[in-house]
């Protein structure tokens, strides 16, 4: 019999292995049967899931895929947190095109240490705990996947959203003219991955270890949520429809990001480096180059009237779009000491 969330590891199963697995699978049909609604009319149990779409709406999929030592670490990173930003980065993508989330679909690799319970719950419990807790949040219930044994921990989310047809933002209809405009604050999870690694590297020198674990104060755990636990910014993006005209996600960094929207238009582009709202104690650095703030970039025309505050997330005017010119810089930066080029300095996959 197979489900729509698949367990792999029972193909070479050994005493005892199967049942741990098929344990795990009955936690998780339990917990998601509790919480599976709006767009989904049969989720885990079955050979596929079947989703269900109003009438005029276009299906919006998306996917990305977090490898452990490369988009995390086991010993800098909770459990919770690292399932909580494998979904982060799926509903980010959905706010970005302005999509309702309808389901999601998890691939889950992992070695068969972290399916071992310690406490109570093994990590991938954990993980689990991260995941949903975020999905419930945004009525996104988890349809289906597969869970296979692997050498590292790694996890594919597969995300799909609902937008009304012709209604989908895109990077490629930002005009010259337009008004830029980011959502939230820039930089502060690169502050928050700054600290950790500075932690790690503190660690050998103390004799101190450094385990995965949830921040300890009240002051920590805010330095640390955007970078361990960033908000996708869904009812914002939904609500941008109605006048941006072009936007995508800051997931690379905001010099890196704004470079794809000026390809996809095929423009030119201006920020202001007083305008930039940054994150408490983040520099203009973290703010320009630092990855997955996970906040909504867009343009809209100068005439619209774009509000400030959208479900009390502020939405701050950071520049214009300009016309393109082979013989100059695809993007500027306007500081007080003068118009430069800014040059693309955020995360690029082989680089």
């Amino acid at each position: 019999m197979s489900y729509a969330l698949n367990v792999s590891l029972s193909n070479h199963s050994v005493p005892g292995r199967a049942a741990g697995e098929l344990a795990i699978l009955q936690r998780l049909r339990e917990r998601t049967r509790r919480h599976n609604s709006g767009g989904l009319s049969l989720g885990i149990g079955d050979d596929c899931a079947l989703l269900r779409l109003h009438s005029g709406e276009e299906a919006a999929v998306t996917t990305d895929l977090s490898i452990e030592s490369r988009h995390f670490r086991l010993d800098w990173h909770s459990p919770e947190s690292v399932g909580h930003r494998t979904l982060a980065r799926g509903l980010s993508d959905l706010a970005a095109m302005g999509a309702r989330p309808v389901a999601a679909f998890l691939s889950l690799g992992v070695p068969r240490t972290l399916t071992e319970k310690h406490r109570g719950l093994s990590w991938v419990d954990r993980f689990l705990e991260g995941f949903l807790t975020l999905a419930n949040r945004h009525r996104t219930p988890l349809a289906g996947g597969d869970l296979a044994e692997a050498p590292l921990a790694m996890a594919d989310i597969v995300l799909v959203g609902a937008v009304p047809g012709g209604q989908a933002m895109l990077r490629s209809q930002a005009k010259p003219g337009d008004i830029l405009y980011v959502t939230g604050s820039l930089g502060s999870s690169a502050m928050g991955l700054k600290y950790l690694k500075d932690q790690a590297d503190s660690a050998p020198k103390t004799g101190k270890k450094f385990p995965a674990a949830q921040p300890s104060t009240k002051a920590l755990r805010a330095l640390l949520a955007p970078h361990l636990y960033p908000e996708p910014r869904i009812p914002q993006g939904i609500r941008l429809r109605k006048f941006a005209s072009a936007a995508l996600d800051i997931s690379d960094g905001l010099s890196t990001d704004l470079r794809h929207l000026c390809e996809e238009s095929g423009v030119a582009a201006e920020i202001f480096s007083s305008a930039l709202p940054l994150g408490t104690g983040t520099t203009l650095n973290d703010a320009l180059h630092g990855g997955e703030d996970y906040e909504l970039l867009f343009t809209a025309p100068e005439s619209v009237r774009v509000p400030r505050l959208i479900q009390g997330v502020p939405l701050t005017a950071i520049g214009r779009i300009l016309r393109a010119h082979k013989s100059q810089p695809q993007i500027f930066l306007q500081t007080p000491e003068g118009r430069r080029p800014l040059t693309g300095k955020g995360w690029e996959h082989f680089s």
